[in-house]
């Protein structure tokens, strides 16, 4: 990677400083132990807190070739190590673990023997090894947790709409100050990570096509998925088409929004829409231009953020939350139903920044369907307005409304 990123890993139970090269920069993700998690959670009111740690007392980081081989020849050294470290030592991070899949026997030894000696963090870049092979996936002792991009309230005041959507919210990329290092940055991970170690974990045979499928992807990214007409359009077949879309959600380089599937689904698109997981990486993929937005693009970007926004919380922040995508086959439709705290929020996105006329005939579709909580739509304004049952709320309002 070109270079270090240093960014907190925030989930509900943790909230941890790291400084490793590849979190949060290829969407690694992470695993904390139960007694970590419940150690963390503890409060006089009930709620759920973030608890400040300092990092790791122990790391342990199996992309390094020197480790890997030290390892993988004996993963039995990990348990010795641990069993003789000082009491001092109480936080272990082990990175890249799906490299070493036998350290996961070795930590669920210690948590049973020693539920309250050790906490851990496990990182990844791919689970799809770890699920696909015979390993211990620790059922029961873990919390799994995604590490995304950065959302609005992350960054806080340094937050640029534009930038944002030209350039993406990876930390190791938005940190930096001058615009052509994150430009560079940008597309030396695309090819680097996106690319060469994908292969390189042997997820993929033909990297060729592999790449070629990417470029479909990104340019279908934000749209509703029919894998049969892409199939058909590209020359590709349709099963390693599926197992491609497999790939990218098991490395979290994208991400499905699924249709909304009622009791009654007469009338409605079934097919999925797909999302890469940055706006900077679609951009790169498709070549565009990182320092002016493009109009065609400006809709459909807009449209990501506020994907990225709902999706990143579903899961470890919210996980009850569910973020689906509603449209009639006479394409009346609705960006996004997001159902929360039984509620339903249906949810319009408008890039422009004063809400002209508004047609909310998807909406009305949907209500005739079910109660609708809240209707909204998400623009670029500065001012809140009500029209009617219609919310419009600028984008930066909506985001810092959403749970943390």
């Amino acid at each position: 990677m070109p270079t270090s990123v240093r960014a907190e890993i925030s989930c509900p139970w943790v909230k941890i400083p790291v400084n490793y090269p590849d979190v949060r920069k290829n969407g690694s993700s992470p695993f904390a132990s139960e007694p970590q998690c419940a150690r963390a959670r503890g409060s006089p009111d009930g709620q759920i807190h973030p608890v400040a740690f300092t990092g790791p007392d122990l790391e342990l980081n199996f992309a390094s070739p020197a480790t890997f081989r030290e390892y993988v020849a004996h993963p039995e050294r990990l348990e010795a190590e641990l069993r003789a470290a000082p009491k001092s030592v109480k936080l272990v991070m082990l990175d890249e673990v799906q490299r070493i899949p036998a350290v996961l026997d070795t930590v669920q030894v210690i948590v049973d023997a020693q539920p309250k000696r050790f906490s851990f963090l496990l990182s990844g870049s791919s689970a799809r090894k770890l699920r696909r092979g015979s390993v211990n996936l620790l059922p029961g002792r873990v919390r799994s947790l995604a590490l995304h991009p950065l959302v609005a309230s992350e960054i806080g005041s340094e937050f640029e709409i534009e930038r944002v959507l030209l350039q993406g919210s990876l930390p190791g990329i938005y940190r930096q100050e001058d615009d052509e290092e994150r430009s560079a940055d940008l597309r030396s991970y695309v090819d680097t990570y996106l690319r060469e170690e994908i292969q390189a974990e042997a997820l993929v045979r033909d990297i060729g096509g592999y790449a070629r499928m990417l470029e479909l992807m990104a340019a279908s990214s934000g749209r509703v998925l029919n894998l049969l007409n892409l199939s058909r359009d590209s020359g590709i077949r349709y099963e390693t088409l599926r197992r491609y879309v497999s790939i990218l959600e098991d490395t979290l380089i994208g991400f499905v929004v699924p249709a909304w599937s009622p009791g009654d689904k007469l009338g409605l698109v079934a097919h999925p829409k797909v999302f890469l997981f940055d706006t900077g990486v679609r951009n790169v993929l498709l070549r565009r231009n990182l320092k002016t937005i493009a109009q065609d693009d400006k809709g459909i970007l807009f449209e990501h953020l506020v994907a990225f926004e709902l999706c990143r919380r579903t899961g470890g922040i919210c996980p009850e939350a569910k973020v689906s995508h509603f449209r009639t086959k006479h394409d009346a439709e609705v960006d996004f139903v997001f159902e929360i705290d039984n509620e339903l929020w249906a949810i319009e996105v408008k890039s422009g920044s004063e809400p002209t006329s508004f047609r909310a005939s998807g909406m009305k579709a949907l209500s005739q369907r079910l109660r609708i909580s809240r209707k909204i739509v998400v623009f670029q304004g500065s001012k809140k307005l009500q029209r009617d049952d219609l919310e419009f709320i600028p984008f930066l309002d909506f985001a810092h409304s959403l749970p943390m």
